[in-house]
């Protein structure tokens, strides 16, 4: 297997993991309510984003834009986040994380796919096993803040009910088998926003588990890359 992203995780409870990359893919249109999926169609619809051709649908992007970095860099003011869950397939089973699909907005307007290889893809440093949460999984809860000025704001709040199933996602891209081929991750996928979608100087990012009582977080920080002509 060639790994185009190697990560360290930290297991929660004790324990670190190397857990390499060579396949990214990000699900896009996961809502199982249709009609939710359609609000966050229409919202991006506002920002000039075109439908998708299909849903759910999976984009392939460089597994090298996986990162767990504090500080990213993109191109432009255009770009902001959005909170998912995040699968990994290893030979001991799949892992958990949550992260960030950082997407060039302006880009996204006239191709999703282009947009997605715009931007890092921060993800949280720690990741729990899929096993561990798969009894309860509808009740995990996924919330982000957008940062500027020192003011933090609520971003996005839900969850897991709201996004299909991660095994009937991973089934839908593998052609019916239920655990991701070690050295793939997936992103599953993300709801609507509080307010408008708009680019911000830091997004932070949780996934809680009520269950266990535990959470995964992380933050970042975007630094603009000036556009040059």
């Amino acid at each position: 297997m060639t790994a185009f992203a190697t990560l360290q995780f930290r297991q929660q409870g004790g324990g670190a993991l190397t857990v390499p990359v060579e396949t990214l893919v990000i699900a896009g249109w996961t809502g199982r309510d249709a009609a939710a999926v359609e609000a966050h169609i229409i919202e991006l619809a506002a920002i000039g984003v075109p439908r998708p051709s299909s849903v759910p649908v999976f984009y392939r992007v460089g597994a090298s834009l996986l990162t767990t970095a504090e500080e990213v860099e993109a191109l432009g003011d255009s770009s902001s986040g959005e909170v998912e869950f995040v699968l990994f397939g290893t030979p001991e089973g799949m892992l958990i994380a949550t992260g960030s699909d950082h997407t060039d907005r302006k880009v996204e307007s006239y191709s999703i796919s282009v947009s997605k290889h715009m931007c890092p893809k921060p993800v949280s440093p720690e990741v729990w096993r899929f096993d561990e949460v798969a009894d309860h999984f509808d009740q995990l809860v996924l919330r982000s803040w957008a940062v500027d000025g020192g003011r933090k704001r609520l971003y996005q709040e839900g969850t897991a009910v709201a996004i299909r199933p991660p095994l009937e996602l991973v089934g839908k891209y593998t052609g019916g088998e239920k655990t991701l081929p070690p050295g793939t991750a997936m992103f599953c996928g993300t709801f609507a926003v509080h307010g408008e979608v708009k680019a911000a100087e830091r997004f932070e990012f949780e996934l809680e588990d009520p269950v266990r009582k535990r959470k995964l977080t992380h933050g970042y920080t975007v630094r603009s890359v000036p556009i040059v002509t």
